[in-house]
């Protein structure tokens, strides 16, 4: 499977997805840290994906979402954004208002 079907199967199949460096219980840097912080704090299931180990992934996604930094976070095959965004999303609200819709749809 090339890269990019790679990526877009990820997701595809994973309604809140983040791909960062390392893992939310041991992120690899400060801004993918703040993303998963975040998006525990939601209290719903989110996949991720560690960048750090699927070089390829590191590699094609910023061509592929048009974004050039990690962490990203995809909600339901859209990008929301990096880290600056979702702490942004965070304080106003939003963040956990989409989380929680994503999480609702899956339940039906």
């Amino acid at each position: 499977m090339e890269t990019v079907e790679k990526i877009q199967q990820q997701i595809s199949e994973n309604p809140i997805l983040l791909y960062m460096k390392g893992s939310p219980k041991l992120p690899n840097c400060g801004f993918s840290a703040q993303a998963s912080q975040a998006l525990m704090t939601c209290g719903e299931e989110f996949a991720y994906v560690d960048i750090l180990q699927n070089p390829d992934i590191r590699a094609e996604l910023p061509k592929y979402a048009d974004w050039p930094t990690f962490p990203q976070l995809w909600v339901d095959g859209e990008l929301v954004g990096g880290c600056d965004i979702i702490m942004e999303m965070v304080q106003q609200g939003e963040l956990q208002t989409i989380i929680k819709e994503s999480a609702a749809k899956r339940a039906k």
